[in-house]
């Protein structure tokens, strides 16, 4: 017989008894009985929004009028740090015509060209925030094309919208263009005072050319001179010579930059000998990168080609390996339903289910369901680190599942969503809302 939902009080502390929490979620862990998947049986009480107590044991003995959660697994509130909901659901109008990265980056083009006025991209951004905040998450990063003449319609429309998501979902933004383009110093520079205006981060998509280490460097004094954090799409592709991540590991190192910096994809890492990957992540280590993979969309888009169609290799970047040695390391769910990626609706569980396939986050568990929650949080430098613990917000994600095979096997529909000690809807809104931003 299937459950109801959990009620909760309409004001007053309670407390959910009988959850399981994660290792790896919790500020600390002494006293709590956790199994072989890092679960723990436990029992957090809310009060005025916030956690007051998180108890080791189920709770239903201890705790006044408990409210059972029959064992459900819980999560922190979901931080996503690395998405584009300026490109997404355009898939209705402009598919990729192949699949492939260069019939993306062409279709987006095409589409951008023609259709993205400040009506349109925030229709979109707007159906984008409304999936996220159905699915529990709490901040989001967005990448947002910034070419001329995007960037003066883009940035202002994403800082309308982070005013109005404001205590709904926190929001940033990266500017995003060729590393290419910022041989242009004077477009460059009017850039960086835009992106500084917004209260953005500064980013490029880097890939190997001549002059990238100038190139780098030009961002990195921008980000010093404005007081910005860097954002890099770096090496995604199969090409082993695509090192970007190592140069840009190398000028953070050379610059002394003190500020954050997150770098995506890093796919070519995992086709590269020993000896250079060994290289690469001792510099990333040093420098303290944070790296976040982005397996639906890689893997979606990588290994593509016509001279063979079942791919060979997987598209993700080595996040064991820089695990091992300490590295911030995140996932996140990039691109939904544009020709970078024909599915996806900004569900972090979607994401870390389908990592937890393609990455192996199991034999063991370990902390891998931090990069969905402290990790991400960590390197968007939110002053919510995504722990549970007394004093933090309540924001909170309960599953049906008990167990790790339990969680994974479904697609979690009707999870409960708590923000603030409270219910929330977690309605996510109908494709056709955007069906007159399809037609032709």
């Amino acid at each position: 017989m299937t459950q109801p939902p959990i009620a909760l009080p309409a004001s007053g502390s309670y407390t959910l008894a009988n959850l399981r929490l994660h290792r790896s979620h919790l500020d600390k862990t002494a006293g709590f009985a956790f199994g072989s998947e890092g679960f723990a049986l436990a029992s957090v009480t809310v009060a005025d929004g916030k956690i007051t107590a998180i108890d080791p044991g189920s709770g239903m003995v201890d705790a006044p009028d408990p409210i059972d959660c029959r064992g459900a697994i819980a999560f922190p509130a979901f931080v996503d740090c690395h998405t584009h909901i300026d490109k997404g659901h355009i898939w209705g109008r402009k598919p990729n015509p192949d699949g492939s990265f260069d019939g993306a980056l062409t279709a987006v083009g095409e589409d951008r060209e023609a259709n993205w006025s400040a009506h349109d991209v925030e229709r979109r951004m707007e159906f984008s925030l409304q999936c996220a905040y159905a699915h529990g998450t709490r901040a989001l990063r967005t990448h947002l094309d910034s070419l001329p003449p995007q960037e003066d319609i883009s940035w202002p429309v994403f800082e309308s919208i982070r005013e109005r998501w404001k205590g709904r979902i926190e929001l940033q933004a990266a500017c995003l263009f060729g590393i290419d383009q910022a041989r242009d110093e004077a477009w460059f520079n009017r850039l960086a005072h835009l992106v500084a205006r917004h209260r953005g981060i500064l980013g490029a998509v880097t890939y190997i050319v001549p002059d990238l280490d100038a190139l780098l460097d030009r961002m990195f004094t921008a980000a010093v001179e404005f007081g910005l954090d860097l954002d890099f799409h770096a090496d995604e592709t199969d090409d082993i010579n695509a090192v970007s991540l190592d140069r840009i590991a190398d000028t953070a190192l050379r610059h002394g930059f003190e500020g954050k910096i997150l770098v995506g994809h890093c796919c070519s890492l995992a086709r590269q000998p020993d000896d250079m990957i060994k290289a690469t992540l001792d510099k990333v280590a040093r420098a303290g990168l944070s790296v976040v993979s982005l397996p639906m969309c890689n893997m979606y888009l990588q290994d593509r080609r016509t001279d063979r169609t079942t791919p060979r290799w997987r598209g993700v970047t080595l996040l064991h390996e820089m695990a091992e040695r300490g590295i911030n390391v995140c996932i996140a769910s990039d691109n939904t339903r544009d020709p970078f990626y024909a599915y996806g609706d900004l569900d972090v569980l979607e994401v870390y289910r389908e990592s937890t396939r393609i990455l192996h986050f199991d034999h063991p568990v370990g902390a891998w369901p931090a990069t969905v929650a402290a990790n991400p949080a960590k390197a968007m430098g939110l002053a919510d680190p995504g722990i549970l613990k007394p004093g933090a917000a309540a924001d909170l994600i309960l599953f049906r599942g008990r167990s790790l095979t339990e969680l994974l096997s479904r697609p979690e529909s009707r999870r409960t969503l708590i923000r603030a000690g409270k219910l929330i809807d977690a309605t996510v809104p109908d494709y056709q809302d955007l069906d007159d931003l399809m037609e032709p």
